[in-house]
């Protein structure tokens, strides 16, 4: 278990506010709180929910905990508490505050936390006209705590609400593209992936893996460029996953597209795995994710398979690339991101 982040030690602070029956925790932070929130409420229903798996499967692990990860909240009923760790995505907050508010019930504390960097000051603006009550319960290490009761019903939520359908251009070919808020890069291709596609080889037939999917770009690029492929996508958000196969639907493709935290899901080898890998966890930037990808690669291709790969110029990925197929190749570069490939 690591250290309680600040969020949950705001909210410790304020262990008052933590009882109730039946509970919903919010993105938690994979830190130990559901542990500490379960000795607070012996005889509760916990239940936690995440848009990422791999904070599902750390709150799996905690006895007496429901664990949900999908796109959506679980129709759960009569829930007297939640708690929301408010996210680094203004717009996937605005859903997911909407989201709440079609399972809540006059009843229904709701408490909001994050950190003061993350945007959290926002929540004010964006539910206190739909909150017959609301308090600033305490500002500390650099986090505030909120809560708002009596809320207002929020009829019939579908995500299909949120989304959005943007157009694509990028060497030589023409796609639509779907996305929902807290997928990345939302509503817009980013300039790495698209100097990757410029960039890429594309084999004529085969498996493919897109790490990291996100809104599905480079699987619907792929897939366009040779109708032979066998594609697999994966991402880590259930957000992504969705945005994903809206995105393949609507663009008359097929591919496997699986949930996982990183390549644990991940079976059989593969002609290409193709990636911008990610490297922000939240507020804080990480390397782990993309780092134990790389690390682990070469295991999931075939003899002679390829990686491709787009990166900022900062992240020090050359050494682990090295490391691991023991040669690679840059096949584009500019000031900000470089494409590098390798093969086993």
């Amino acid at each position: 278990m690591s250290k309680l982040s600040n969020p949950s030690l705001l909210l410790l602070r304020n262990e008052e506010e933590l009882h109730g029956n039946n509970i919903l925790v919010i993105n938690t932070n994979r830190d130990g709180f559901l542990l500490e929130l379960s000795k607070l409420n012996p005889n509760a229903t916990i239940n936690a929910f995440s848009y990422n798996v791999a904070d599902h499967n750390d709150s799996s692990q905690c006895a007496n905990v429901h664990s949900f990860v999908d796109h959506s909240l679980p129709q759960l009923k009569d829930l007297d508490l939640i708690i929301y760790y408010y996210p680094k995505s203004k717009p996937e907050a605005l859903m997911m505050l909407d989201n709440i508010r079609s399972i809540a019930n006059k009843d229904t504390r709701l408490l909001v936390v994050g950190n003061n960097k993350g945007g959290v000051k926002s929540v004010e603006k964006q539910l206190k006209p739909f909150a017959e009550q609301f308090y600033k319960l305490e500002s500390a290490k650099h986090c505030l705590l909120y809560e708002f009761s009596g809320l207002d019903a929020f009829a019939d939520f579908d995500i299909k609400r949120y989304q959005s359908t943007f157009n694509v251009t990028v060497a030589g070919q023409s796609f639509s593209v779907v996305s929902v808020p807290g997928v990345f890069n939302h509503g817009k291709l980013d300039v790495g992936t698209q100097l990757l596609l410029e960039n890429s080889t594309v084999p004529y037939k085969g498996k493919v893996l897109d790490f990291g999917c996100g809104a599905g770009i480079i699987a619907t690029f792929l897939a366009i460029q040779q109708s032979e492929l066998r594609l697999h996508c994966l991402d880590v958000s259930a957000l992504a996953i969705y945005a994903t196969e809206q995105t393949l639907a609507l663009n008359n493709l097929t591919a496997e597209c699986m949930l996982s935290d990183g390549m644990s899901n991940v079976s059989g080898q593969y002609h290409l795995i193709i990636s911008n890998p990610p490297f922000h966890t939240g507020i804080a930037t990480d390397y782990g994710i993309a780092e134990r990808f790389l690390e682990q690669a070469k295991g999931f291709l075939k003899p002679h398979g390829q990686i491709q790969i787009v990166a900022n110029n900062f992240l020090k990925y050359p050494p682990i690339l090295e490391q691991q197929f023991g040669e690679f190749s840059t096949l584009a570069r500019n000031t900000k991101f470089t494409v590098y490939q390798a093969s086993r």
